[in-house]
């Protein structure tokens, strides 16, 4: 290795290689990717927990047992970020929440026990807004979170924390969560890869507030790193049994290529409106798909945008979230919280079976898209990422986050697989995402077309660097 800011460079599948060949110990990436949050984090407010001794004592166990050839399991080493939202045994659980305690957990989450067993190294706790509830990422206890390319702008969120650190090199894995667009949104603006798994397939407990909405999945650099990371976190568990366990190794397949599907390409499902930079860029995006073998026809996915009933049935999720807090833990919180959780206290069952009916008209309709067509691509976000600490951008026609959107939250109620790849840059340096979305179950292939593309258009090689040399990019 030449340098600790290279290692924090390396992803996962290259740290891995070093380990084995021993020309990298697991404690040298560790610190650097230590060095890196020490660096960065004053500036982008990622990690709200860090705790050091934690982690390098993880990382000595892993050298350990890597000097000895005998590693503990697929990720052994690997520094890895953890949004505030999963259980991790000896840390806390506040989900950026003043009304939390900070006691530590006593128990891990599904993905957290997986990665344990799989010889993990945890980097610590990556912020989120308040339970998770919005598609950017502050919170009154953990503050502003704020975009690598530009700490003007928002990172997105609700896993903007896990985005942030990755695009920074504080971790080559992170975990997300994903009820409304949460690990798309800043995968999007934060130029990493991000999957939202198909709804079930990795264990969740305890369970969402925001139940079939929420999907747990991985983000990171590259496409083969979250399929690593999948294959763990689809890891069976004895608390969650919502989809059989299974055997499927996402790693393999991913160099199969696109030749000969079938992929939509909507622009805008005709009725969202896409800033043109954006709109170039995704275009581009799949034109490449062209060139690589695969047959596109522009095509809406032909549904109406569902956004009154996903407002009932997530901002109900808010309102179950907090059905317990007193008027005194309200005053504490997000007042935005607060509010849609408010708005959605008033509404009916009847409220809630209609948006359920809707949700299950649109997986039918989708359903029935996917048997003629096996991808759909369209922009991951319709505009680049807009100034930190605002819930919408300047003068937005609406105060609520899902309006910015429009391509992510459908498919949290139809719990398709649907992922984000970085597929260029704004004038100012922001990042596009393209998104691409396949049929229920079709993880491996959703990470085989995004594997594809980020084949022929890497971006992996240009990173952010917001902090203290100035520059706009390493």
């Amino acid at each position: 290795m030449n340098g600790k800011t290279q290692i924090a460079d390396m992803t996962a599948m290259e740290m891995l290689r070093g380990f084995r060949r021993r020309d990298l110990s697991p404690v040298e990436a560790a610190k650097a990717c230590l060095e890196r949050i020490e660096r960065y984090n004053p500036v982008v407010n990622a990690f709200c927990l860090v705790d050091p001794d934690t982690t390098l004592q993880a990382a000595r166990e892993s050298e350990a047992r890597w000097h000895r050839g005998e590693p503990l399991g697929r990720v052994d080493g690997v520094p890895t970020a953890i949004k505030d939202v999963f259980m991790t045994r000896g840390w806390y659980n506040r989900k950026a929440s003043h009304v939390i305690s900070d006691d530590p957990m006593t128990e891990d989450a599904p993905a957290i026990a997986a990665l344990r067993r799989e010889g993990f190294v945890p980097m610590g706790k990556v912020t989120t807004p308040e339970f998770g509830w919005k598609g950017i990422t502050d919170s009154p206890l953990c503050g502003i979170t704020r975009n690598p390319w530009d700490p003007d702008k928002t990172p997105g969120g609700s896993s903007g924390g896990s985005s942030a650190a990755v695009a920074l090199g504080m971790a080559p894995l992170s975990l997300g969560t994903d009820a409304g667009g949460s690990i798309r949104i800043p995968a999007g603006f934060t130029g990493i890869f991000g999957h939202k798994p198909t709804q079930g397939r990795c264990p969740i407990w305890p369970q969402s507030p925001f139940g079939a909405l929420a999907h747990p999945g991985p983000m990171t650099w590259t496409v083969e790193d979250s399929a690593l990371l999948l294959n763990l976190m689809a890891s069976p568990d004895p608390h969650d049994t919502t989809l059989p366990p299974t055997d499927e190794d996402f790693l393999v397949g991913l160099n199969r290529g696109v030749r000969g599907l079938r992929i939509a390409y909507s622009p805008d499902y005709g009725y969202a409106r896409v800033d043109p930079e954006v709109a170039a860029a995704v275009k581009a995006a799949v034109e490449a798909f062209e060139e690589l073998g695969a047959i596109v026809e522009e095509v809406d996915p032909g549904f109406s945008d569902p956004l009154e009933s996903f407002n009932i049935l997530f901002y109900g999720g808010a309102a179950n979230a907090m059905r317990d807090l007193d008027a005194e833990q309200r005053k504490q919180m997000d007042p935005g919280l607060v509010e849609v959780a408010t708005w959605a206290e008033k509404l009916s069952l009847l409220d809630y079976l209609g948006a359920q009916n809707e949700r299950a008209a649109l997986i039918e309709r989708m359903n029935l898209f996917h048997n003629r067509y096996d991808l759909l691509l369209n922009p991951a976000l319709p505009i680049p990422a807009f100034k930190a600490g605002q819930e919408v951008p300047e003068d937005w026609h609406n105060p609520r986050w899902p309006t910015w959107t429009p391509f992510t939250y459908p498919f949290n109620m139809t719990g398709q697989p649907s992922a984000s790849v970085p597929c260029g840059f704004t004038r100012a340096g922001l990042p596009i995402g393209l998104q691409i979305t396949g049929g229920r179950h079709q993880d491996a292939l959703v990470l085989r077309a995004s594997h594809a593309y980020q084949s022929v258009r890497p971006l992996t090689d240009r990173r952010p660097a917001p902090a203290t040399d100035g520059a706009s990019a390493r």
